[in-house]
């Protein structure tokens, strides 16, 4: 007949066969894994008196660099108590919350005991989470259509890059650009040749623009392009650029080719003084009368002056 310290160790053993995690202990000296429980023995199988590392984890040839050891003792060698992390296991490539303290083993040694709980699905789910809120944060910041910055992002990004040019005392341009005879472009080719035309004219903005610029789909066939550390002659010549880019698109729609032009305008502040909104409001005085005068064509409103 089993003796009372026999049937209390198996009592403990049948509890721990049947949790739903992993519980094994560690002579925290030479590594050797003294007990795993019925979980453990099915996800990495049996110990047969092998080292933890070698049990537990992938490709070591030693202890892993990672073991929580030293931080389970203190200075004199004394436990310190419950030390929990996380971590992704490097042979099933489940991610574990672990529960690690040392203690004493009946014997007398050290030893850690570690409890890790499968939280993978919850590892799943908060990277779905952070990837949805940052695919928010995309749409609420991107015009959906062209993939260009929209209005919010250029009053964000633009009111940063105005405030360093203020610091830096440079230059900001901002062009503005319509495009013409767009209505007309939607009655003949209706919203899905509107649609190609809008993209294209996004794709010319993106291909000759820098990566500091901010190019934006304001609205409708409305864009703007905001310019840190360029001047206004600078401004102009991209501006040009642009308008003979556009021009030289060829759309093709079913067996229709669709052809468009902007109208530009285009200003500049000379040290980051003058608002994101004065900047647009100058802009598209200059758009208007570009439109005014015969379209496809750009013109130059000059620096803005603050105050006069």
């Amino acid at each position: 007949m089993p003796d009372n310290q026999s049937v209390d160790r198996l009592a403990i053993e049948t509890v721990l066969d049947s949790l739903d995690a992993l519980v094994y202990v560690a002579d925290m000296d030479t590594h050797e894994l003294l007990f795993l429980n019925a979980y453990g023995r099915e996800k990495w199988g049996e110990p047969g008196a092998r080292k933890c590392w070698q049990v537990l984890q992938k490709g070591q040839t030693g202890p892993c660099a990672f073991c929580t050891n030293p931080l389970l003792l203190d200075e004199e060698g004394m436990p310190t108590g419950v030390y929990r992390w996380e971590f992704r296991n490097t042979l099933t490539g489940r991610w574990y919350q672990c529960r690690d303290q040392a203690t004493r083993w009946p014997d007398g040694r050290l030893v850690r005991i570690e409890i890790a709980t499968d939280i993978s699905d919850i590892k799943d789910l908060q990277d779905q989470l952070t990837q949805a809120q940052r695919q928010a944060e995309q749409l609420a910041n991107e015009d959906a259509l062209t993939g260009l910055a929209n209005r919010r992002a250029l009053f964000a990004l633009g009111n940063a890059a105005l405030e360093q040019a203020r610091r830096q005392r440079h230059p900001v341009a901002l062009i503005s650009l319509d495009a013409d005879h767009f209505k007309q472009i939607n009655d003949r080719f209706g919203h899905a040749g509107g649609d190609a035309v809008l993209r294209a004219l996004a794709g010319v903005l993106k291909q000759h623009t820098r990566a500091a610029d901010v190019a934006a789909r304001l609205g409708g066939e409305e864009f703007a392009i905001l310019l840190p550390a360029t001047g206004l002659d600078e401004a102009r010549e991209l501006a040009e650029r642009l308008r003979a880019k556009i021009e030289a698109l060829r759309l093709s729609h079913g067996k229709e080719t669709i052809l468009v032009t902007c109208s530009f305008g285009v200003t500049a502040s000379q040290n980051g003084e003058a608002s994101l909104d004065l900047l647009l409001n100058t802009a598209d005085i200059a758009t208007y009368r570009a439109k005014s005068t015969g379209r496809n064509r750009i013109e130059d409103q000059g620096w803005v002056q603050i105050g006069s």
